[in-house]
């Protein structure tokens, strides 16, 4: 064999070998968080179908993040949050009132969503730092219909995007009270996503007096997550989705109309008399 030619197998063997290398590298945190896959769960059902009013819209995610802000009144804390995108591949524009729920499995807390504006401005410099994205929070995102998407084959989708924030722990571990279960202690959660569909059910509340409220189910995505670590070491890189994402029909309280019983009676009163 040739010299020449020898060093032309060794060059080509050398580089599949970096090749190969170069695969095995985890990502390095310095890439931020745009290196984060996204997941996309789509709509179950006959979505506008023609047969059924029900409609769900698609929905983007990645998995929830920690990030370190001073908020005021309440001390600088560690928040947790989910950023996110709708699509409206139904017939119509649809408006989305988002109700975002992170329940902790092993020491059960229930967390719901805030607009804080200045962990949300701290998440849009992390997050979209030029403003393409324009990120909305769970008010101003329901301010406007979300816009109809064509199919995938025709057009890219009209995206809107938005962030759900939880307020968790005190940045200082020394602050953390010992006695009390936080976000911090917590490695296995949900994420319940409201306000995707407009399906749900009424059932029947299990103690049957008057003053009970009727129960609805509503059309839920539930999003199950598992975290790695310990209450003192908060990485966003612990946590991490397992799979599959869910449409479950959660329970909710049916507001009682004003007046009451005493409408519902005049109701029940004049059907009778029919």
């Amino acid at each position: 064999m040739s010299k020449t030619r020898m060093l032309g197998t060794i060059t080509v063997g050398a580089a599949l070998a970096l090749s190969a290398w170069l695969l095995l590298l985890p990502l390095s945190p310095a890439q931020g968080p745009s290196t984060f896959n996204e997941r996309e769960v789509k709509s179950s059902g006959g979505n506008d179908d023609g047969k059924s009013d029900v409609w769900t819209l698609d929905f983007r995610f990645k998995d929830p993040r920690l990030i370190k802000v001073n908020i005021p009144g309440r001390g600088t804390k560690i928040c947790w949050y989910m950023w996110y995108q709708v699509i409206n591949r139904t017939k119509e524009p649809r408006y989305f009132y988002p109700e975002f729920q992170l329940v902790t499995l092993d020491h059960p807390g229930v967390y719901v969503d805030e607009p804080l504006t200045t962990v949300e401005d701290a998440i849009k410099k992390l997050e979209d730092p030029t403003g393409y994205q324009e990120i909305k929070n769970s008010v101003t995102i329901s301010i406007n219909p979300i816009p109809v998407s064509l199919p995938p084959d025709k057009a890219f989708p009209k995206v809107i995007t938005g962030v759900a924030i939880w307020d968790g722990t005190p940045a200082d571990p020394k602050a953390r009270d010992e006695n009390k279960y936080d976000l911090s202690d917590t490695t296995r959660f949900s994420v319940f996503v409201g306000g995707l569909s407009n399906g749900s059910v009424q059932v029947d509340p299990l103690a049957k007096a008057q003053a009970e409220l009727p129960v609805v189910r509503r059309k839920t995505l539930q999003l199950n997550f598992k975290r790695n670590g310990d209450r003192w070491q908060l990485d966003s890189r612990d946590i991490a989705f397992e799979a599959p994402a869910e449409w479950i029909y959660r329970a909710s309280v049916l507001p009682r109309p004003k007046g009451g019983e005493d409408k519902d009676k005049k109701g029940k009163d004049a059907k009778d008399a029919k």
